[in-house]
């Protein structure tokens, strides 16, 4: 009966749940238990970094300006530190022109001092015995110099006019005088007018007092040189090592083929010139003397310091002698014209080769464009250095850059 009953209960129920539009119970089979697993730790998720959003460009440099006045004061103290630097190196141009002049003697007169070295001579007492002789030589040019100097620029002012009267008697002079009309008698006469008057030379100068503050200013100067090259000769093996210790140790050897390189090339360079210098100062003498020229030795030391000028200085002497000679003897100017330009290809071919040969070749352009440089940046001395100095920059092209560019492949 329970069974019966039980069956009827069942159908009732699915048939109030097949009204109600649910599904019909089934029987299930008995289930077997899942074993429960452990818990598994989960990993730590990584913090989210985030990224800092950028200023637009317009506006990145003033976002950083939290203190504007701060940031202002101290650029507009760094204008005025170095405006303070710019000026101070300014007013210090004749110390630097002192050191330029007296390393560069050093430099030249290091040459010898290395000669007697090897020929067992202690370096001090080479230093010593080179000063001497250059004392000497110095004592020796201004006795002999001087005073004939003076006495031919006196003599020269006294026969000014006497010349300037044989000139005008000249075939020349009628040429010129038929050429260009009276202006000619007109601006000799303003030429010896001017050059005869005391005053206008003294003008020139600046006035008595100005010409003798530059001569005592002159020979101040001369002193310091001379003193400043004898102490850079003396230190100069420990001036290149302290020079080299201030590259990398990996560099080294090459900081010190280069300096020695160079400085011997420029020692080489400056005792070329002078010796160069000297020839032309001699041959002047010579020319001047045989032709019957007046102020042959005035000449000479006029050449001498000109022709020590790289490249320029021997053309520009030829111009200067040619001029003073035509105002004596027009045919004996054409004469030593004509002389001195063989003993300039002379020169050019023959004794510049063998004098130069250990100093560093330089392309003629670069010759010029660096004494026209050099002269308008330091005057005399930027004229002298020029060519050490191009030199020395396509030496460092040369053992530096031109290696580096040709290891990039």
């Amino acid at each position: 009966m329970s069974d019966g009953s039980s069956d009827r209960a069942a159908r009732r129920s699915s048939r109030r749940r097949a009204k109600a539009g649910q599904p019909p119970l089934t029987a299930s089979a008995p289930q077997t238990p899942t074993p429960a697993t452990p818990p598994q730790a989960t990993p730590p998720q990584a913090t989210p970094v985030e990224t800092p959003v950028e200023p637009p460009a317009s506006r990145t440099f003033w976002t950083y300006l939290n203190r504007p006045f701060a940031i202002g004061f101290f650029l507009a103290l760094g204008g005025l530190a170095a405006f303070a630097l710019g000026t101070a190196i300014a007013d210090l141009v004749t110390i630097w022109i002192y050191i330029a002049f007296a390393l560069f003697a050093a430099l030249g007169l290091d040459p010898i001092v290395r000669r007697l070295e090897r020929a067992g001579v202690g370096r001090a007492w080479s230093i010593v015995i080179v000063y001497f002789a250059f004392a000497l030589a110095l004592v020796a040019v201004l006795w002999l110099v001087i005073p004939t100097v003076v006495r031919q620029i006196a003599q020269f002012i006294t026969d000014l006019p006497a010349m300037i009267t044989d000139f005008q008697r000249t075939d020349f002079y009628l040429w010129i005088r038929d050429q260009f009309g009276d202006q000619v008698p007109a601006l000799l006469a303003e030429v010896q007018r001017f050059l005869t008057d005391p005053g206008n030379i003294a003008a020139i100068g600046g006035g008595v007092l100005q010409v003798g503050a530059s001569i005592a200013a002159t020979l101040s100067g001369l002193i310091i040189v001379i003193v400043l090259s004898l102490y850079f000769l003396a230190t100069l093996p420990q001036m290149k090592q302290a020079f080299y210790r201030l590259a990398p140790a990996r560099n080294r050897p090459l900081v010190a083929e280069l300096t020695e390189e160079i400085t011997g090339s420029v020692g080489g360079y400056l005792g070329g010139m002078v010796i160069l210098a000297f020839f032309n100062s001699v041959i002047t003498f010579i020319l001047y003397s045989v032709l019957g020229l007046p102020f042959p030795l005035l000449l000479a030391v006029i050449s001498f310091v000109i022709t020590i000028i790289p490249l320029v200085g021997t053309v520009l002497f030829w111009g200067i002698g040619t001029g003073i000679a035509l105002f004596a003897n027009p045919l004996s100017a054409l004469i030593f014209a004509a002389s001195y330009l063989v003993y300039m290809q002379l020169e050019a071919y023959v004794l510049t080769p063998r004098v130069m040969n250990k100093t560093i070749s330089v392309p003629g352009a670069l010759v010029v464009i660096g004494a026209l440089v050099g002269g308008t940046l330091m005057g005399l001395l930027g004229a002298l250095v020029a060519i050490p100095v191009t030199a020395s920059i396509l030496l460092l092209i040369k053992k530096v850059f031109i290696p580096k560019q040709d290891a990039k492949v």
